[in-house]
C-alpha cells in the first residue's frame, strides 16, 4: 500500500483548550509536529521541525501571529501560513495576507473550515473564512 504524504503542521495558539480543539480537528489528516503558545516559541519550533504549514492565532502574547508569520516567511518562504482568530476584522485579515499568509479562518468557523484552509495552504492556494467572504470584508 503506498504511503500517503501528510503535511507537517505547527499549531501556535496561546489558549490550551483551543489548541487541543484545533489539534483534534487537524490530526486525522495532518502530522502535528508542535503545539506552541506564542510567536517566539513558534519561531523556535519552525527551526526545529521544518513544517509545511503553520496554523497561528493572530492574537498571542509577546509576538503576535502576523508578525511571527512574516518572520518565518522571510526565513522559510516555502512554509505556508493559515491565521486563525476570533476577530472578524478586515484590517487584520489584510495585514495577515500582506505578511504572506495564505489563509484566514475565523475561530467561530474552525470546525467547518480549518481543514479545508490547511489543505488549500499546503497546495499553495489562498483561503478566506466565509465569515469574511459573506461580508465582503477582504
Amino acid at each position: 500500500m503506498p504511503t500517503v504524504y501528510r503535511p507537517r503542521v505547527i499549531l501556535a495558539e496561546d489558549h490550551a483548550r483551543v489548541a487541543e480543539q484545533l489539534h483534534r480537528l487537524l490530526a486525522p489528516e495532518f502530522d502535528i509536529v508542535a503545539i506552541v503558545p506564542d510567536g517566539h516559541a513558534l519561531l523556535r519550533a519552525v527551526e526545529a521541525t521544518a513544517p509545511d504549514v503553520i496554523v497561528a492565532d493572530i492574537m498571542m502574547p509577546g509576538l503576535d501571529g502576523i508578525t511571527a508569520a512574516a518572520m518565518v516567511l522571510a526565513r522559510c518562504p516555502a512554509t505556508r501560513v493559515v491565521l486563525v482568530t476570533a476577530h472578524d476584522d478586515p484590517e487584520l485579515a489584510a495585514r495577515g495576507y500582506a505578511a504572506g499568509a495564505l489563509g484566514y479562518v475565523s475561530k467561530h468557523r474552525a470546525a467547518q473550515e480549518l481543514v479545508t484552509a490547511v489543505r488549500a495552504a499546503a497546495r499553495g492556494d489562498r483561503y478566506q473564512s466565509t465569515r469574511l467572504s459573506r461580508r465582503g470584508m477582504v
